[in-house]
């Protein structure tokens, strides 16, 4: 999920700080994020959310074929930027007509949809029967999936474009789901109530989705500062300076978060050391997609118009996949293989382990939309208003 830079953070908030080799924390009891590999989106291999699971890492379960072929589509009456979800049959997907729609996942039929007071690019969020979502009138909605019928909205003071997130706090009775406003807060709210546990401020927009770790949540916004916040409380653990705009959303694994920005530098930061491990420039284009993290590598985009996969411990470049247009979809990792849209108007699959072409398709406009796979399918929206769904050959 990505957006313009125009439509954020130009001339607001504190000029970008240059990028620092260790980053300054605050002190506290540091506490291990610790994850020990990386995350599914779920065991019934659905992909209920952005990037397949809380902790952001973007990976699906299960098989792809790399020959696919288009299964079907469902127009909108304008862009569709955000993830899918897909969960329980269904496809959920949000679109620039400030609609929300479930698909039926097999033929792309719509079973409802449910209409906002404006444009929707916020991924939605679909956890225990229950549709989240954000959008650009400020409000986080809680729908029912398979009705589409309002359950509770609350409200923000400012549009929501990044996705929601969850998690259960320790001895909770309920889910909490967490989004990013341009009010320059995030929000925690219960699941079941639609009532606000915490607020914590921010010093610009928050632009991307909050990556969730054992008991913390780690986002970057348009202060230029990584955000760590302590889940049950919403208080700060620790911040640094993350060297400019963060456009995306990091992912978090063993204790690490990887995440890119504004100025030309992706980056791994040690979360409990407060230290920098190491730094990847390239050329001298932003980064917005949000990466894909193996036990050993990280794929991500850039709008010099290439996919980059690099050491996941070194930061050592990989490879590099050219396109004709940004790269600010987010990809996705699957059966190694790794999908993801270009706003050159392709889809593209290559491979994992040298960035080959296995397979392109050419929508024909642009491709802002991260990637949702699930079952052996790809499900991703286009600019033109559609959301595409692709699956194997017979």
């Amino acid at each position: 999920m990505a957006w313009k830079m125009k439509r954020w953070c130009m001339g607001f908030g504190r000029r970008p700080r240059p990028f620092l080799a260790v980053l300054a924390w605050l002190p506290l009891l540091t506490l291990s994020l610790a994850q020990n590999a990386p995350a599914t989106a779920t065991d019934a291999g659905d992909w209920p959310m952005f990037r397949g699971h809380p902790s952001l890492q973007g990976v699906a379960s299960g098989k792809l074929s790399s020959s696919l072929k288009l299964l079907w589509t469902h127009p909108s009456g304008g862009p569709v930027k955000a993830s899918p979800a897909i969960v329980g049959g269904q496809v959920f997907t949000a679109s620039g007509d400030s609609n929300i729609y479930a698909l039926n996942f097999q033929t792309g039929a719509k079973r409802w949809s449910f209409t906002t007071q404006a444009e929707i690019e916020s991924s939605p969020l679909v956890r225990q029967g229950r549709v989240f979502v954000g959008s650009s009138d400020g409000i986080l909605y809680a729908l029912d999936a398979q009705s589409g019928a309002l359950i509770w909205k609350y409200k923000t003071d400012d549009k929501i474009l990044g996705a929601p997130n969850w998690f259960r706090a320790e001895g909770a009775k309920e889910d909490w789901i967490l989004v990013g406003s341009y009010d320059f807060k995030l929000h925690c709210v219960g699941a079941e109530t639609g009532r606000s546990n915490w607020v914590y401020e921010t010093g610009n927009y928050i632009n991307g989705s909050p990556a969730i770790a054992s008991g913390r949540t780690v986002f970057g916004g348009c202060d230029a500062i990584l955000h760590i916040i302590g889940l049950a409380d919403g208080k700060k653990v620790k911040e640094g300076d993350a060297g400019a705009y963060v456009a995306g959303s990091a992912a978090l694994i063993n204790g690490r978060a990887y995440f890119g920005n504004y100025e030309n530098v992706f980056q791994c930061v040690d979360l409990e050391k407060g230290t920098n491990l190491w730094s990847y420039r390239d050329r001298a284009f932003p980064y917005f997609s949000s990466p894909a993290v193996t036990t050993d590598r990280l794929v991500f985009g850039g709008r010099d118009k290439r996919l980059h996969c690099v050491d996941r411990a070194t930061g050592e470049a990989k490879w590099v996949f050219g396109t004709r247009g940004k790269v600010d979809s987010s990809p996705v990792i699957c059966d190694g293989k790794v999908v993801v849209g270009s706003e050159d108007g392709r889809v593209y699959l290559v491979s994992l382990a040298d960035g080959s072409e296995l397979w392109q398709y050419d929508i024909g406009q642009g491709v802002t939309s991260s990637p949702a796979v699930a079952h052996g399918r790809v499900v991703i929206g286009s600019d033109d208003g559609s959301t595409y769904c692709f699956g194997p050959k017979p």
